[in-house]
């Protein structure tokens, strides 16, 4: 069995939805950010760097959110969440995936905890703007990339692409222009967010209030 370590709305939301989608034996173990339990020794031994998540089953311990999504679709390819291995739909499904994790996901931690960022008491209002600034025009591009006449972010499949989407979307609910803002974004994560894995996900983190901002 699964056990995916997670704290509500954090990096793990998308693994959760995966393993809903795929029906897979799991349980959840809150890792408290309240209290900084990602920093307790205990959780540490998962993952050095003490951030969420974490996937355990047996033996692997897995630590970053794209890489436990990666292995869950080719854990459970009859579960259909990633395109065929070595084609040009596997190809973009990372280069969206790397993109969200490697380029907006870094943006979204400096516009949160810019003063992580400086040891200048006034600089972080400049970093906060400026990752604005950034993650309005990353999430412009996936805006200019989605196809208006395919369902989902890939084109005709749903993919672990858009559980990660709608992960990353949600933490860009605070920009000053959040993704729901934009036509076709709204509209496919709107159906993304009509998907029962979703749902559920969404009510067993207990994540209150409108999911992408309001």
């Amino acid at each position: 069995m699964y056990q995916l370590h997670y704290y509500p709305g954090n990096a793990s939301f998308a693994p959760h939805v995966l393993l809903r989608e795929i029906g897979a034996p799991f349980e959840l173990s809150l890792v408290d950010r309240s209290r900084n339990a990602q920093k307790d020794p205990a959780y540490l031994k998962l993952n050095p760097a003490g951030r969420i998540p974490v996937l355990v089953k047996g033996d692997l311990v897995l630590f970053e959110s794209a890489a436990i999504c990666l292995h869950l679709c080719d854990s459970h390819p009859q579960a259909g969440l990633a395109p065929t291995a070595g084609s040009d739909e596997r190809a973009h499904f990372y280069k969206w995936l790397m993109f969200m994790t490697n380029t907006i996901q870094p943006d979204i931690l400096m516009f949160y905890y810019s003063d992580r960022y400086t040891d200048d008491a006034e600089g972080g209002a400049a970093l906060r703007s400026a990752a604005d600034r950034r993650l309005v025009q990353w999430f412009a591009m996936i805006e200019e990339g989605i196809d208006p006449a395919a369902p989902w972010f890939l084109g005709r499949e749903y993919s672990a692409a858009d559980a990660f989407l709608l992960m990353t979307a949600r933490w860009g609910r605070g920009l000053s222009t959040p993704p729901r803002k934009m036509a076709k974004l709204r509209r496919l994560l709107e159906r993304i967010l009509e998907r029962d894995a979703v749902q559920k996900a969404i009510a067993a983190e207990g994540v209150e209030g409108p999911f992408l901002g309001g």
